[in-house]
């Protein structure tokens, strides 16, 4: 069996760093992912999707992702089932993102000689693509 996902969207939200009670980093945060097609005369709907990202990713998204931000992701989508405040049974469908990249080019401040993706305070605007050997391995079961 095979549950592997690659989407390319637009941060619907400002991603939430929070930790397990074993310290573990998690982020959510949607992603908004524009389909291909559209009828003729129409505009192309927009699907949206929930995206949990643990450990370096997790850290790495909160960094460096903001809403509006084009983010590529390759993960897995999981069932996510419990009991709500009425007793009530409820499942959720989310993307756990395994491994997150950046979807769009550097920012022109940076073409102008800026060596470092933000400074200190920057807020943690637009992302943009590293140089080759700039982030560390993605390993998402760090």
């Amino acid at each position: 069996m095979l549950n592997l996902t690659v989407m390319t969207g637009r941060l619907a939200n400002d991603p939430e760093l929070r930790y397990t009670p074993n310290e573990t980093p998690v982020t959510n945060f949607s992603i908004a992912v524009r389909r291909d097609y559209a009828k003729k005369g129409e505009e192309a709907a927009t699907d949206f999707f929930d995206v949990a990202a643990f450990r370096y990713t997790a850290e790495f998204i909160y960094n460096y992702f903001k809403k509006g931000s084009m983010i590529q992701i390759f993960g897995h989508f999981e069932n996510r089932k419990w009991t709500d405040k009425h007793d009530q049974n409820r499942v959720s469908i989310e993307l756990v993102a395994e491994k997150a990249y950046f979807g769009e080019g550097k920012r022109k401040e940076a073409e102008s000689g800026d060596s470092l993706p933000f400074d200190g305070n920057a807020d943690r605007g637009s992302a943009f693509l590293p140089l080759p050997g700039e982030l560390p391995d993605f390993d998402p079961f760090r």
